[in-house]
């Protein structure tokens, strides 16, 4: 049986001009093993980037499921910075510049690669979040697919930038309007990575896009623009799982149920029991 280590590590970030935090889930020596044995094989593990919600944190995933034992279980690392309530998107003006987009792929990623025994190999690499990290995911997999095997888009979709209402007063509709002021306008943002609606369908025939799962409940406030937004995807063909759950709302529950789901979509099958004590 295998037990994992949990690091939680603070660093400066550059991308986000502060002191900035992550937990990183790492298997640990087997009982069997030496130390010796284990900490220089020189081994390389397959990564999981998981991303949290609005008003989250990267401890959210470790105390609000079970992700530590569905790791345990893979030989998984798994990867979860805090992202404040950023979209994951870059925010050059605010405070002194919070450039979360371009913060995972060109710092915690080669940070992760060259700290930690974890591999760089596109098919070693997964992303999935839920709810605003599920905008973060599909954001990731369609800008960046040569760095991901596969995503899952846990209570969230892409959304049609070209629909957007500007003067929408509905609260729901703020971060959107806020985003696209960030961007420098809709034309703007409809031309930036942060239009994934329009480069999935560019991008859905040429087989560059890693694996997509999408994953919501029918109970959830969002479950009509997931609708929506599958039956965009069926018009284009877009190569991907789609999976509604009855009984569910926007909880935890539903993302505990689906991120196990993901990791065997993934195809990270279950190696063993883990370690129960």
């Amino acid at each position: 049986m295998k037990a994992m280590a949990l690091v939680t590590m603070n660093f400066e970030s550059a991308y986000l001009n502060s002191n900035h935090e992550i937990s990183v889930i790492l298997p640990d020596k087997p009982r069997t093993m030496t130390p010796r044995e284990f900490f220089e094989s020189g081994r390389k593990y397959k990564v999981l980037w998981l991303l949290h919600g609005t008003f989250g944190d990267h401890s959210d995933w470790i105390r609000k499921s079970n992700i530590e034992l569905y790791a345990c279980e893979r030989d998984l690392i798994v990867v979860m910075p805090s992202a404040l309530n950023s979209n994951y998107s870059d925010w050059p003006e605010s405070m002194m510049g919070f450039n979360m987009f371009s913060y995972l792929t060109e710092e915690l990623m080669p940070l992760i690669y060259n700290w930690f025994p974890a591999s760089d190999k596109r098919e070693d690499n997964f992303v999935a979040g839920l709810s605003m990290g599920g905008g973060g995911t599909i954001k990731y997999a369609v800008n960046h697919p040569d760095k991901f095997a596969a995503a899952a888009i846990l209570s969230s979709c892409a959304r049609n930038p070209h629909i957007i209402d500007m003067d929408d007063p509905n609260p729901r509709s703020k971060r959107n309007i806020v985003s696209v002021k960030n961007a420098g306008g809709l034309d703007a943002y409809i031309n930036s990575y942060e239009n994934v609606w329009d480069k999935l369908k560019e991008l859905s025939n040429t087989g560059t896009l890693p694996r997509l799962y999408f994953a919501c409940g029918k109970n959830d406030f969002l479950y009509n623009d997931f609708v929506s937004f599958r039956k965009y995807a069926e018009s284009f063909n877009l190569d991907a799982t789609f999976e509604e759950i009855e009984g569910y709302t926007h909880e935890w529950r539903f993302w505990d149920l689906t991120i196990q789901k993901a990791l065997t979509f993934f195809g990270l099958d279950q190696k063993d029991a883990g370690n129960p004590f």
